[in-house]
């Protein structure tokens, strides 16, 4: 049982190292293999969608579902990850292409990735930040429902001169394979172990979980650089001019959030669910879209925003131990002071 706590504590403390690891060996490896990887780009879809299943799954294990009814209860918390999702990253989005973009496709390609709802990632890194995990599941499900007005109403605003057609197939598949299976499998498998197990040697071998999350972290890195290896090298130049509202959206909105939510209150748990529901992009739907509505100029904004999203959303969550200070010592802050005696 010390060595899975180990494993674990290991694997994220070195997170920016293997990360970085991961970046260097799929830029690499797919660069010498562009051929392969252009031919197979379906079957690596299919590996980052397993790899997402594997960081979910895990998470869920831990997750106890009686208290996803009293995440639900958390109006707070969700209206705010609501509100950064479809009003803030909208509004903002726009600004930034306008301000930054001057290719017109470029531009209406960055801010269908602004308009796409959070991505099922969010509750991975929620889970390896040891954030409020339940919260996060509710805010992703309630996310994806909205996104279904949301995406064709924001999109009909920025480009009046195009049709969008949602695809509704792929929203739907995304929920079923990254969301409702792993919490049903995750629900089973804590059922099992905690009716063989016990709850103390159940309790002893939980470490396990976020260490196999974070190894699917680490392979889904790979598995983007690896397969989008031939863009980021051969259009070098056009993933540079992304760079920059990419970097300022993600950062900007972390920092924003971190500041609002220990504004209002939000305890530590709460702060990083809404945080990560807030600033994780679903790319995979937003290349859907636009492959099917526009042209492949319009997808490179949601095919590189992986780069700086994992990267950015990797080091807040190396920063977690600081921000869990930082979050308690304003609720301590907060609290009444004792009362005196005689």
């Amino acid at each position: 049982m010390t060595r899975i706590r180990t494993l674990q504590e290991h694997l994220n403390r070195w997170m920016l190292g293997y990360v970085s690891l991961a970046i260097v060996a799929g830029l690499a490896l797919g660069s010498a293999a562009a051929g392969w990887t252009k031919a197979n780009a379906g079957a690596i879809g299919t590996l980052t969608t397993v790899a997402v299943f594997f960081i979910i799954y895990p998470m869920m294990v831990n997750v106890r579902f009686e208290a996803l009814l009293r995440a639900g209860r958390n109006l707070r918390g969700i209206s705010i990850a609501l509100v950064f999702n479809f009003i803030w990253a909208p509004l903002v989005g726009w600004l930034l292409a306008a301000v930054f973009l001057s290719n017109p496709l470029l531009a209406l390609g960055f801010l269908l990735v602004m308009v796409v709802p959070c991505s099922s990632m969010a509750i991975g890194y929620t889970g390896l930040s040891k954030g409020d995990l339940e919260l996060a599941t509710v805010v992703v499900a309630v996310s994806f429902v909205l996104a279904v007005v949301a995406v064709p109403l924001w999109m009909t605003v920025f480009a009046s001169g195009y049709g969008v057609a949602v695809p509704m197939g792929d929203l739907i598949n995304s929920i079923l394979t990254v969301l409702v299976a792993p919490m049903i499998l995750g629900y089973a498998t804590r059922r099992g172990l905690l009716r063989w197990l016990g709850s103390e040697r159940f309790a002893a071998i939980a470490p396990l979980f976020p260490a196999l999350s974070l190894l699917g972290m680490y392979s889904i890195v790979f598995l983007i650089f690896f397969g989008k290896a031939a863009l980021v090298l051969g259009q070098w130049q056009t993933v540079a001019i992304l760079l920059v509202p990419n970097a300022t959206f993600i950062a900007l909105s972390l920092a924003v959030l971190t500041w609002l939510d220990r504004r209002l209150g939000l305890g530590y748990e709460e702060h990083m669910a809404v945080a990560f529901t807030s600033t994780g992009k679903n790319n995979g739907t937003a290349i859907a879209i636009a492959t099917t509505a526009f042209s492949p100029m319009v997808a490179i904004p949601a095919a590189t925003m992986p780069i700086f999203q994992i990267l950015f959303l990797v080091l807040y969550l190396r920063a977690a131990d600081r921000l869990r200070a930082w979050f308690e010592r304003k609720r301590v802050a907060g609290s009444p002071a004792p009362p005196r005696t005689a």
